[in-house]
């Protein structure tokens, strides 16, 4: 049997070496099943205080557990990797907020809130950089896509639930202030995480101040083709 000390240093090394978050499931693998999900736990819970002081910490997120710099440290690691970080299109970051604060949502929701058309390729890029996904139809005319984020853009932006989310400053505040909070929170990711970034251009109208989408069916307006990209 693995005592406690053993365990500890097994699940530590597991974690330092892993590419991506561990979940628990990955980690009773290390032991054979031998160690329970209280005792992991537990042992997750004194590693991260033994990193407590250090410019590395460990971290919960969506799909598991991950070391990772503290923000702090950010400043220092871009002296190493100069690259500026990925730049997201106005008409991405909307799209993106609107999907993550309202969601589910259909195309026809966003472009009501936007108060302009939603390219298709605004949709596939988000689609492609795995942040957002199809998770079902709406009952309505043309049975359009419901729209929600996924376990990947909380784990890109270092978050264990949607509830940790950037707070708006107020209820029932506009559109505008998620996509502000939202892109303080996506300017804070690696410019070598592995990802294409989004295109830059897509100049289009700041957000319209309109309220949430309702419950009664939007048909899906017919789209238009994606717009360019701006010098």
């Amino acid at each position: 049997m693995t005592t406690s000390a053993e365990a500890k240093r097994i699940l530590e090394t597991a974690l330092l070496c892993a590419q991506a978050p561990m979940p628990l499931r990955e980690m009773r693998v290390l032991f054979d099943d031998e160690v329970g999900p209280d005792s992991l736990r537990m042992l997750l819970d004194e590693i991260s205080r033994d990193w407590s002081e250090r410019g590395v910490e460990l971290v919960a997120l969506a799909t598991g557990w991950r070391f990772q710099s503290r923000p702090e440290m950010r400043e220092y690691l871009d002296r190493l990797h100069p690259e500026k970080p990925p730049k997201y299109s106005r008409a991405a970051m909307e799209t993106l907020a609107i999907v993550a604060y309202r969601q589910p949502v259909t195309r026809g929701d966003i472009e009501d809130i936007r108060g302009v058309t939603v390219s298709s390729q605004i949709v596939k890029q988000l689609e492609d950089r795995g942040w957002i996904e199809a998770i079902g139809h709406r009952e309505a005319a043309g049975r359009p896509a419901l729209y929600a984020t996924t376990q990947a853009f909380l784990d890109d932006l270092g978050l264990a639930s949607l509830d940790q989310l950037p707070a708006l400053t107020a209820a029932g505040e506009a559109p505008a202030d998620a996509v502000a909070a939202l892109q303080a929170q996506v300017s804070l990711l690696a410019p070598d995480d592995g990802q294409a970034s989004l295109p830059l251009g897509e100049a289009e109208p700041a957000l319209a101040e309109v309220p949430a989408p309702s419950a009664e069916p939007t048909p899906e307006p017919s789209p238009e083709p994606p717009l360019t990209e701006q010098p």
